[in-house]
């Protein structure tokens, strides 16, 4: 089977090709410096204390598309000249500025003592105070973006949710190695991608799995082994942050192709655009999330007709679904890639969807031994 990875050595070389300055990660920020922009927001507030003025921090508003620009090499960037938003001693974000003012001081102790915590962590020393797990990372994220400085420089980790296997090894920052190549067992993504270090190896491609259903599948049947060398992640539905870290930290130094495996849906397709192309929420981390080099392997909508999937396996459209395939025609990066745009008007036309089990009702183990490597051997991605 030598010949099983001819179309997918060449699309690596024709990836390493194309690299270029874009492709660098954005670099981090040094203690100190993370220090000094806090004491920077610190003095603004007691200035304006000082003077007899209300106090108010200023937070980019990252809800909006508005803010956002499209950078065909990096993804979903923020725009320079994004609206503020204020935060005051007001009462309408009275709250959110005195929870601005808390995690900015933990974080100082964290960062100055060189320690780490995780949003669990601080969530759970006082939940009363922050009221909900997601008002903290909001929170978090807003001063990030604030700072300008990646969140990973703030010393505070998130648990990772996604899971990895295959042909890889690496050592965890604490120098405990991890090896990723137990055939019917995944690893967790690590907590520290950041410290990552030693990564070692021959994997032909990496595979990006949607679901974690779809993923335990793939260990079930060996996939790992039967493509070797190969490795799969999944980051179990939505990305968390560390998932899609671990994926832009294994491109940039493998640099090899990047697959996605999602259901034929609206919500598919948008998971696989925050892996490629990141999302408005970040935008101010593309250069350290997003891998523009991702190609869809696969469930593509035509690939229901392709392969004569059962009608009774295909599930309608919802109006949530048509919203959301409106919502992503008029984005700029699915625009600016015809094949894409002509398998989402295939979707749209049939009005149908398609999980990735439905290949199981042409025969138990097609997904695995049928559709995948002959995706793979032949070059059936977009």
């Amino acid at each position: 089977m030598a010949d099983q990875f001819i179309e997918v050595d060449k699309l690596r070389d024709t990836l390493r090709e194309s690299l270029g300055k874009d492709d660098k990660r954005q670099e981090d920020i040094s203690r100190p410096d993370v220090l000094t922009r806090i004491e920077s927001v610190i003095q603004t507030i007691v200035i304006s204390v000082s003077e007899g003025e209300a106090p108010v921090l200023r937070v980019m508003n990252r809800s909006t598309w508005d803010n956002v620009r499209f950078h065909e090499s990096v993804g979903l960037v923020q725009k320079a000249d994004v609206p503020v938003r204020t935060l005051c001693d007001c009462p309408s974000s009275a709250t959110r500025f005195a929870l601005t003012l808390k995690l900015l001081s933990v974080i100082y102790k964290l960062v100055q003592s060189d320690s780490y915590a995780t949003k669990r962590d601080i969530y759970y020393n006082d939940p009363q105070l922050f009221g909900s797990q997601m008002t903290l990372d909001s929170i978090l994220d807003d001063i990030s973006c604030m700072l300008k400085v990646p969140r990973r420089s703030l010393h505070v980790c998130a648990t990772s949710k996604g899971f990895i296997s295959g042909d890889l090894c690496y050592l965890e920052d604490d120098g405990t190695k991890v090896d990723c190549s137990s055939s019917s067992t995944a690893v967790p993504v690590s907590s520290n991608v950041n410290g990552i270090r030693n990564i070692v190896s021959a994997a032909k491609f990496i595979l990006i799995v949607e679901k974690d259903a779809t993923f335990q599948r793939l260990l079930d049947d060996a996939f790992c082994t039967r493509l070797s060398p190969c490795i799969i992640i999944t980051g179990k539905g939505v990305p968390d942050v560390n998932s899609r870290l671990m994926v832009r930290k294994l491109w940039d130094t493998l640099n090899i192709p990047v697959f996605a495996l999602v259901d034929a849906d609206p919500y598919g397709i948008e998971i696989m655009c925050i892996y490629k192309y990141g999302s408005r929420s970040l935008a101010f981390e593309a250069h350290s999330l997003t891998v523009p080099s991702v190609l869809w392997l696969g469930l593509l909508p035509s690939d229901t007709q392709r392969y004569r999937v059962p009608e009774e396996t295909l599930i309608p459209f919802s109006q949530a679904d048509e919203s959301k395939i409106n919502s992503l025609r008029t984005r700029d990066y699915i625009s600016c890639q015809p094949a894409w745009e002509r398998e989402i008007e295939t979707m749209q036309r049939l009005k149908q969807k398609a999980e990735i089990q439905c290949l199981a009702s042409i025969a138990p183990h097609f997904l695995t031994r049928v559709y995948l490597p002959n995706k793979l051997r032949y070059g059936g991605w977009i």
